[in-house]
């Protein structure tokens, strides 16, 4: 069996244009009030390299819908689940906007709390399932200056994921992990034999000490009885003439330099981590 620290890798390139393009025109203006959005560019990848068209692709913490919207538009179908009805809301009319524009994949989007949802009618159907758990929710949302506002300080915005006391977004680390675990046996008989899992996740720092959320996935997708086969890099900065072009968010400068200005040798990340498991 492969190991976490042996499995097979590749760069995906998926921050050519950064998000705000990305998103231009193919999402409401409402989806950027969500603290963490995936690019589509790392959702489209992921969907074409692992489903054909007319293959269903299942995202249970679907938040503003990229996986699904991705999926309708290039011909597949989808099935997206969140706890919180702001977020189905907003998906519902990114898809919306997705069939306005030609999307030919159908989907369906249901509140609900992953950990206990059931769909008989679908066992055996969802040829990936493509998700991001809520995770180092300190450098998620939106940051004013002093120069947006006119006043001295940062006024932080768009960095709730909901008011819904079983969102994992408010859970520590180990319950974070519990929990993602029961998701993944509670979607497990929705995999089709030798469907694959897609789960992007990153390492950050809380309190100072660095919390290695990719390879503790690994380990949640290894106790839901998947196994491991990639483990790959998602690029969050542009590439250009053999030199990476970093876009980081205010959030992410102002920890970087509050971490070094207490002596921790951080550096900025520029890449996701995307976790691949296939059912057996």
């Amino acid at each position: 069996m492969l190991t976490p620290t042996h499995l097979p890798t590749s760069v995906w390139a998926t921050a050519q244009a950064n998000g705000p393009k990305q998103r231009r025109d193919r999402y409401t203006p409402t989806s950027t009030t969500h603290p963490a959005r995936m690019l589509p560019a790392i959702a489209a990848h992921a969907v074409r390299t692992y489903t054909r068209p007319g293959q269903l692709v299942l995202d249970p913490m679907c938040g503003t819908g990229t996986t699904l919207v991705e999926a309708v538009h290039l011909g597949r179908h989808a099935l997206g689940i969140d706890i919180e009805g702001r977020w189905t809301a907003v998906t519902r009319a990114n898809l919306r906007l997705a069939r306005t524009q030609g999307a030919t994949g159908t989907a369906t989007v249901t509140t609900a709390d992953a950990r206990t949802f059931a769909d008989p009618g679908r066992h055996g159907a969802v040829h990936l399932l493509l998700t991001s758990p809520p995770y180092g929710t300190a450098v998620h949302g939106r940051v004013d200056t002093t120069r947006d506002t006119g006043h001295s300080g940062l006024a932080r915005y768009d960095s709730s994921y909901g008011t819904n006391p079983a969102n994992l977004a408010h859970a520590p680390t180990d319950r974070l992990l519990t929990a993602f675990t029961a998701i993944l046996r509670t979607c497990r008989p929705l995999l089709a034999p030798g469907a694959h899992v897609v789960v992007i996740a990153r390492p950050w720092r809380h309190h100072g000490e660095l919390v290695d959320l990719p390879s503790a996935i690994l380990a949640a997708g290894q106790a839901a009885g998947l196994l491991p086969v990639e483990r790959c890099v998602a690029l969050l900065a542009g590439v250009r003439d053999g030199d990476l072009v970093a876009r980081p968010s205010f959030s992410q400068l102002q920890h970087l330099r509050t971490a070094r200005e207490a002596g921790l040798p951080t550096h900025l990340i520029v890449h996701e981590d995307v976790l691949i498991l296939r059912a057996r």
